[in-house]
């Protein structure tokens, strides 16, 4: 596991480690007067996200997530309550955006999508459904009595990149909070949960990145218990004929997305703001806002290709 220094404020009450986790920047702070208890829990949050990551990776062969897509086709293979759980959380939200989240997305054929300067035209419609012909996430098959998974195409993959940050952000804050830490966040790479308050007793306050220049918020948001995720089009991305295309792929067509250029969801749980980030990317202002706000105690603010904002209806947000 990678070492990290215990960097502190000013206060002295502000103490976090930043480190690469998961193939992501990770980032955590607690709110303590005492710096190498604070450091003992923090270095406990860290062991949890690579005890997931151990679990979660499909860039180790021997991961109950790469076993799954071994057999796929060929056998059920029984893994961990918590991966049969989160497999199971992740096949409700494909129902519940018809299939514009979807972690069987492991089996897409990456070699249509460069995303670079070689990149100049789209695959025609027959070659782009054919390269997501093995997305679907109704081919994922649970058994409760033995806590088993099958996919049930040779060929199939699943992969938590849409998901797998939030949820060990968010196991992560859960550890804090039983070790008795008062006040924090967990940074995953812009997926980020936070509890309690500031060292001066105010809430977080969280920027939310400006598509056309990273580094500059052009919002702000103050909040407490809640988890902020984005999903934006301005890290990855190709122009065709003037038209931006996002490298997120919506797994019902084959195609890249396109007419957003960032989508942050606010939620009270990381690893749903992180679930929902990505289906309102494909999905669209229109319904995914409407999908939005047919929910309770959860957010959104989109940014359209004009630079236009929009939100839920229970967003207000200020410059």
């Amino acid at each position: 596991m990678p070492n990290s220094p215990l960097l502190t404020d000013a206060t002295g009450l502000m103490h976090k480690k930043v480190l690469r986790l998961m193939g992501n920047r990770f980032e955590l702070s607690v709110v303590m007067d005492e710096a190498t208890l604070a450091e003992t829990h923090l270095e406990a949050a860290i062991a949890e996200i690579s005890r997931i990551e151990a679990l979660l990776t499909t860039f180790n062969p021997t991961s109950q997530t790469n076993q799954i897509n071994a057999q796929a086709g060929i056998a059920p293979v029984v893994v961990d309550r918590e991966v049969f759980d989160l497999i199971a959380r992740s096949v409700r939200i494909s129902e519940l955006t018809q299939g514009a989240f979807d972690i069987t997305y492991g089996s897409i054929d990456k070699r249509l999508w460069n995303f670079d300067t070689t990149m100049t035209t789209l695959p025609d419609a027959k070659t782009a459904r054919q390269s997501v012909r093995l997305i679907n996430y109704k081919n994922v098959v649970f058994n409760e009595a033995d806590s088993s998974v099958f996919l049930r195409e040779r060929g199939m993959r699943i992969g938590f990149g849409g998901i797998g940050k939030g949820y060990s952000a968010e196991r992560a804050k859960q550890l804090l909070m039983r070790l008795g830490v008062q006040a924090g966040v967990v940074n995953a790479a812009g997926d980020l949960t936070t509890w309690g308050n500031q060292p001066n007793g105010q809430p977080w306050t969280i920027g939310i990145a400006d598509p056309n220049t990273k580094a500059k918020p052009f919002s702000k948001l103050t909040i407490s218990n809640m988890a902020v995720a984005t999903s934006g089009n301005y890290e990855k991305y190709v122009l065709i004929n003037g038209k931006r295309y996002s490298h997120t792929i919506d797994p019902r067509t084959g195609y890249p997305v396109s007419g957003l250029k960032s989508v942050t969801i606010l939620a009270p749980n990381a690893e749903i703001a992180d679930a929902l980030a990505t289906p309102v990317m494909v999905m669209g202002r229109q319904v995914g806002l409407h999908l939005i706000d047919q929910m309770q105690h959860i957010g959104c603010i989109v940014v359209d290709d004009n630079d236009r904002i929009f939100t839920s209806k229970n967003i207000r947000i200020k410059a």
